[in-house]
Order: structure tokens, then C-alpha cells, then sequence
């Protein structure tokens, strides 16, 4: 068997792992499983290229491909072990920039060193690949880097609203259009610079007019772009295993966005034109008096309550409160309480933010529910834990039809019995829309740090415990 053969023999069982890492990282079960044939199929893919490069690059060369691999290996393990989750957003999101970067050098290096083989259409359809590689990478690149300030607050998250931001847009499109007819024609390196620069300005264009609220569709969408920009690269590397994992990683990203986009009552084309940014919501007053509640009063409402739903967002994340959050959920269907965890969509800043938080501190996976499953069971429940949400549990969404959120799919629990409302203060959330939840009449407010509070309400159903037979022997 030659190098060769090997290794597109190891390219196929690298793309079968992809797909079974995929299958697994579907389900909370089987979502270490998942990561296990991931890692194992990026190994794999690894060693056939190194070893498919040795045919042709001289010792110094592939000394030069282990030092990079060492050092990115490096990075990526060191990043991976200092990063919070709250930062895992924007991690993905730099990461996703990289991607782009990649595919774009790689198009530019497509440019400029062309195959003597090449003639004919065969050329045509490589300048083609070399144009449109270029354009996705650059706009993969930029796109994703504003999205990396936004989400960890170094740039305003509110959406950028130009004069005529959508003319902009499909202008750019059109002379992308028109710049890869021309370049296909007679290729120039005055064409390629031309189309990077206004894929980079599209970049930037597309990610800067969308909303804060509306990170999470971006993480999403630009992880879908930056898999058809790996695999415009296999097109121009020929490596079939490159352009398979980039339509895997391409094709899911895109249908999550999708999923995502209906959670969130957005347009999916919208979407893909980066208009979707509603403009910026202007925040009102407090719309009533609001009530607040403290830990010995929570405590009481749980300990008297015959179910629970807990509604995790992005303040459960920031306030690393997953642990006694879990806590006190053991505790409470230790006492027969029935307890659940709603979670939406788009809770937090990135698809499964909350399902990755429960599953780390070991929250039952069956008890962990999606909203279009719980939403019909608020009114027949007792207590519900908002702790940290904003947006996802807002009833302007149903109420409001003109307001900024307006259909956007929402947890309702308003519907419960009470309502009790974890918050370090009455600020509106990331939409910059403020919430009515507040101030209904069964809504209370627990203020203050939500690990710090779930941990005084421990204690206090602690004190309940022991205070109950206490009672008892009085009685008697």
C-alpha cells in the first residue's frame, strides 16, 4: 500500500468519525462519546496529512509543520483550561476567525503558486475556487472578530445602523459577483485585492449590524461559514477529507442556525444577509412597582411547593452558580418536590450554553427540558426560578406586538403561581428591552449575586429541616 492509498484509506475513516463525533454530540448522553471520536478522527487526519506532505516537503519543512502543530497544540490546550464558561462564546468565536484567516492565506496561496498542469477550464475552475475561497475566508475573518469583541463587551453590543446598510450589503455581493466573472477571465492580482478588501468590510458589516440579543444566531451562522471556508480550501488543496469535515461542520451549522432563527421569530435569509439586527431597542422606565423577596421567603415558597421549574440564563453562567443550582435541586426532589430546568434556545450567549452548565455540575439529564417540552406545564406549577434570565422569559414578546422582541418564542413563566426573579438589579437584559415579568403581581425579586443566593436559600431550607421537628415535639 503507498502513502497515498494510506491515506486516503485514513481520510475516510476520519470523515466517519466526524459524522459518528456529530451523532453524539446530539445528545447529552452520548456527548463525551461524541468529543472521543472527534479528537480521534482530527488525530488521524493529522497524521495522513504530515504523512502525505513527506512525500514532497524536504526535513526542514516538515520540522516546520511539527513546531506549528506543537505550538497551536499548545495554545489550545492552555486557552481550553483557562477559559470560563462565560468566555466560551467569545472563544469560539476567535477561533472561528482563525478558520477564515486560513481559508483566505490559502486562496492567496492558491493565487500565486498555480499548478503548470492547470490549463484550459480546469484553470477557469481553479481561479474560480481561488476567488470564492478568498471571499468567504475574509468575510468568515472579520465577521467573526467583531462578533469576539462584542460578545466580551470590548465594542458596543448594540447593532451598527449605517444609511442604507442593505444597499451596502448586496452591493458587495453584486461585485463579488462581478469581480470573480472578471477574474476568471483574466486573473490579476489588483482583482484579488480588491474582492479581499470588500470581503473584509462585509465581514465586519454583517456581524457590526446585528443586535447583542442576537449573538447567539451569529456564533452560530459564522460557525457554518467558517465550515464552507474549510471546505473551499480542500477544493484548493485537493483534500477530500477538508472539503467533507467543512460541508459536515458548513451544513450543521447552518441548519442550527436555522433552528435557532425560528426560536427566535428571525429570518432565516435575514439571517445570511446580516440584517436581522433589529434597531437598537430603546429600554423604558419600570413599568409598576416591583416586589422583593429574600432567601428565608424563597426558601419557604420551595418548601411548601409541589413543583419546581428552574430557568437558567446567562446570569447563572456569569455568577457560576450551576453547582448549588444543582444543589438545590437534589435537595428539592429529595423532599418529593417535582423538579424541572426550562431552557431556551438561545439562553446564555451560544447554542447549549445552559445544557453544557447543568450537565458540568451533573443535573440529571431527564430532568433538563427544552421549551417547546415544559412550556405547557408553567400553569400548573408552583414555583419558578428565573435565575439570571431576561429576554427568554419576557412577556413583551406575546403581549407586545410592536415592541423590539415581538413573536420571538419566550418560557412562559408567568403562568406559574409565583415567579421568583434572581437579579443583581432591575437593568434590562442584553436585547436592551425591559422586562414586564418584573412587575406582575405573582413576580417577586431575589437581588444580589444568584450563587451567593441559592446558597443562603440552602441554608435557610437547612433551618426549615430542623425547625420542623422542633415544632413537632412542641406540639406534643
Amino acid at each position: 500500500m503507498t502513502i497515498v492509498t494510506a491515506a486516503e484509506a485514513a481520510y475516510v475513516v476520519a470523515a466517519l468519525l466526524f459524522i459518528l463525533s456529530l451523532a453524539g454530540l446530539s445528545q447529552h448522553r452520548t456527548s463525551r462519546s461524541g468529543v472521543v471520536w472527534g479528537i480521534a478522527g482530527m488525530v488521524i487526519a493529522l497524521a495522513a496529512t504530515v504523512g502525505l506532505a513527506s512525500r514532497s516537503i524536504p526535513a526542514t519543512g516538515l520540522v516546520l509543520i511539527a513546531v506549528a502543530m506543537v505550538l497551536g497544540a499548545g495554545i489550545g490546550l492552555w486557552r481550553a483550561r483557562v477559559v470560563e464558561m462565560t468566555g466560551m462564546p467569545e472563544l469560539i468565536a476567535i477561533m472561528h476567525s482563525l478558520v477564515g484567516l486560513s481559508a483566505a492565506f490559502v486562496g492567496w496561496n492558491g493565487y500565486l503558486d498555480v499548478d503548470a498542469g492547470l490549463t484550459g477550464s480546469l484553470l477557469g475552475i481553479h481561479h474560480a475556487e481561488v476567488f470564492i475561497g478568498v471571499f468567504i475566508g475574509a468575510v468568515t475573518f472579520t465577521g467573526s472578530v467583531v462578533a469576539y469583541l462584542k460578545l466580551s463587551a470590548r465594542i458596543d453590543s448594540r447593532p451598527l445602523t449605517l444609511p442604507g446598510k442593505h444597499v451596502l450589503n448586496v452591493s458587495a455581493l453584486v461585485a463579488f459577483v462581478v469581480l470573480t466573472v472578471a477574474f476568471v477571465a483574466r486573473p490579476g492580482i489588483g482583482l484579488l485585492i480588491a474582492v479581499t478588501v470588500i470581503a473584509l468590510a462585509l465581514g465586519a458589516h454583517l456581524v457590526a449590524s446585528i443586535g447583542g440579543g442576537d449573538m447567539p444566531v451569529v456564533v452560530s451562522m459564522l460557525n457554518s461559514y467558517s465550515g464552507w471556508a474549510a471546505a473551499a480550501s480542500g477544493f484548493l488543496l485537493a483534500n477530500n477529507l477538508l472539503i467533507v469535515t467543512g460541508a459536515l461542520v458548513g451544513s450543521s451549522g447552518a441548519y442550527l442556525s436555522y433552528i435557532m432563527c425560528k426560536a427566535m421569530n428571525r429570518s432565516f435569509l435575514s439571517v445570511i444577509a446580516g440584517g436581522f439586527g433589529s434597531p437598537a431597542a430603546v429600554a423604558d422606565g419600570e413599568q409598576g412597582e416591583h416586589r422583593e423577596i429574600d432567601a428565608e421567603e424563597t426558601a419557604q415558597l420551595l418548601h411548601d411547593a409541589s413543583s419546581v421549574i428552574i430557568t437558567p440564563g446567562y446570569g447563572m453562567a456569569v455568577a457560576q452558580a450551576q453547582y448549588p443550582v444543582a444543589e438545590l435541586a437534589r435537595r428539592l426532589r429529595e423532599r418529593g418536590v417535582e423538579v424541572r430546568f426550562g431552557i431556551h434556545p438561545v439562553a446564555g450567549r451560544l447554542p447549549g450554553h445552559m445544557n453544557v452548565l447543568l450537565a458540568e455540575a451533573h443535573v440529571p439529564y431527564d430532568i433538563v427540558l427544552e421549551m417547546d417540552e415544559i412550556n405547557d406545564d408553567f400553569p400548573a406549577t408552583s414555583v419558578v426560578l428565573v435565575i439570571g434570565a431576561n429576554d427568554t422569559v419576557n412577556p413583551a414578546a406575546v403581549d407586545d406586538p410592536a415592541g423590539p422582541i415581538a413573536g420571538m418564542p419566550v418560557l412562559h413563566v408567568w403562568e406559574a403561581a409565583n415567579v421568583v426573579v434572581f437579579k443583581r438589579s432591575m437593568a434590562v437584559g442584553y436585547a436592551g428591552v425591559q422586562n414586564p415579568l418584573f412587575f406582575r403581581e405573582n413576580t417577586q425579586m431575589l437581588f444580589g449575586d444568584a450563587k451567593q443566593r441559592v446558597e443562603d436559600i440552602l441554608r435557610a431550607l437547612d433551618a426549615l429541616d430542623t425547625s420542623v421537628p422542633e415544632m413537632a415535639g412542641t406540639s406534643r
